[in-house]
């Protein structure tokens, strides 16, 4: 493949090159038109930090003054692909020495790839100084095609197979996640390197926790969690509830509906933003599931599903009768779809060692076993039945999980339902730990028809380096495996 020299690229003037955006045909219409909206906010502001999703789901950037960032607007910017090749505790999982095996040769030297910004997604950032915007960019190879190992562009190509039958899903984010106060201590450098995370963030609990919903317990956190509500309001995110969980300063966020790219981005804005937030307070926030602290509760992430058909505006989920208890045809189908890929397509849901600990009996309404039922939490699968916004809820996932792999991968589990209805009581059951998931994913069909080759086999390898990191380290310590381990709050506290 040839590559351009960058200096070809920034002038729509004729001499040289188009930009990369029009030499390509990367934008359409609404993009196009979004993109003169930003070059007018531009003039107030000063930075704009340039974001993509790794395959972790951690936001990646590089921040530019707005003045450059006018031409990484329709040029793109060069990014290296570390991300793709380092796995949770950046160890290097994937060769790109040699042949990493994963089928994209321009992993070999850790080539770079260009990150094309959307700009449907600037956001300036509700900060004083420096006035700092935010967008999200699409992966592509120097030729203008979709890099094989972008995510969001996995979910996009499955919108899009719902978009071919005049279908839409709509998807709600319900959120658990940890805020914590920070008490000081080392920066967490100490033995830190590449496969070894330093110690984590040394925090202490903000109140007692263990009475839900306890609106004094809210208040005792108020003083940050109603500045985090006006910040998410202010940045267009359709925030519904900030509450009071279960554990120790454990809080649930809550979003209305949305288009189901708009709630992964969404998903992605909402975690980074409130982690720098709260640390910006003196806080530590955390999408881990079930941190290394005493008595903390494990989070999950409830996804809320539903499709509207595009021609007629109706939910498909939506019985006939008005029955209490009562989901459409295609709705059960679509949970059919669900329940049949939940085993392979758990590792998607979740990713990390630290997630399986939830899926235990312990944790009374947690999923442990694949099924579905009406209003029942204890359930993987829980249908809230309601008429026109009956929807389904699958409780699965972990806060920390990619947004754009997990949802991608719920809808086309759902979508296969939908095409051929299963008929099915039982299905295999979730895996108990990341190595079972693994071992699930690495033999579906179905994860490479959702994914591509090259993403699976790229996930498979870092997942691979994480749980062998994972075992060699349970095999050299005493740690009990009863208790969440220090490696996973080393891995998983601190930078998810």
């Amino acid at each position: 493949m040839t590559s351009r020299p960058w200096s070809l690229y920034g002038n729509e003037s004729g001499v040289g090159r188009p930009c990369f955006v029009a030499e390509f045909g990367l934008w359409d219409d609404r993009q196009s038109a979004a993109a003169e909206q930003v070059e007018v906010q531009l003039n107030d502001v000063d930075l704009v930090r340039v974001v993509f999703c790794d395959p972790h789901g951690l936001a990646r950037s590089k921040t530019v003054p707005a003045d450059v960032f006018r031409s990484v607007l329709r040029n793109g910017m060069d990014f290296s692909a570390g991300p793709f090749l380092f796995d949770t505790g950046h160890a290097v999982a994937v060769d790109f020495l040699a042949d990493s095996g994963v089928g994209v040769g321009e992993l070999l030297g850790a080539g770079d790839f260009v990150l094309v910004p959307d700009p449907r997604t600037f956001q300036v950032l509700p900060r004083t100084e420096p006035r700092t915007a935010w967008v999200l960019g699409n992966e592509y190879l120097r030729d203008g095609t979709p890099h094989p190992l972008a995510s969001r562009n996995v979910l996009r190509r499955v919108v899009a197979e719902y978009a071919e039958r005049d279908l839409a899903p709509v998807i709600g984010l319900e959120v658990e996640w940890y805020l914590t106060r920070l008490a000081g201590g080392p920066p967490g450098n100490a033995g830190n390197g590449f496969g070894l995370q330093g110690p984590a963030p040394v925090v202490e609990a903000v109140n007692p926790g263990y009475q839900f919903n306890l609106d004094s317990y809210y208040d005792s956190v108020a003083d940050i969690a109603d500045p985090l509500a006006a910040m998410l309001i202010a940045l267009g995110l359709p925030l519904r509830s900030f509450e009071h969980e279960s554990g120790p300063g454990q809080l649930e966020t809550t979003f209305n509906p949305m288009l189901a790219m708009d709630a992964a981005d969404a998903m992605l804005l909402f975690r980074t933003q409130v982690k720098q937030a709260c640390r910006r307070r003196g806080y530590h926030a955390s999408f881990m599931t079930l941190p290394r602290l005493e008595s903390f509760d494990s989070s999950g992430w409830h996804l809320h599903q539903s499709v509207t058909s595009t021609k007629t505006n109706a939910n498909l989920f939506a019985a006939d009768d008005s029955t209490q208890e009562s989901i459409s045809a295609d709705g059960e189908a679509y949970i059919g779809g669900l329940l049949s890929r939940a085993r392979e397509f758990c590792l998607l849901s979740v990713p990390t060692v630290n997630g399986y600990r939830r899926l235990a009996p312990e944790f009374t309404l947690s999923p442990t076993s694949v099924n579905w039922r009406y209003e029942d939490r204890s359930a993987m699968v829980r249908v809230l039945p309601g008429g026109s916004s009956t929807h389904v809820e699958n409780r699965i996932g972990e806060p920390c999980a990619n947004p754009y792999l997990l949802i991608a991968s719920q809808l086309h589990a759902g979508l296969q339902g939908m095409s051929a209805p299963a008929n099915r009581t039982t299905y295999p059951a979730l895996p108990t730990s990341l190595r079972e998931a693994l071992d699930a994913f690495r033999a579906s069909s179905s994860a490479e028809e959702l994914l591509g080759t090259p993403l699976k086999t790229c996930l498979v390898k870092l997942k691979e380096s994480e749980a062998s990191r994972f075992d060699a380290w349970r095999s050299s310590t005493e740690d009990t495996m009863n208790e969440v381990t220090e490696w996973e709050q080393r891995e998983y506290f601190g930078v998810f």
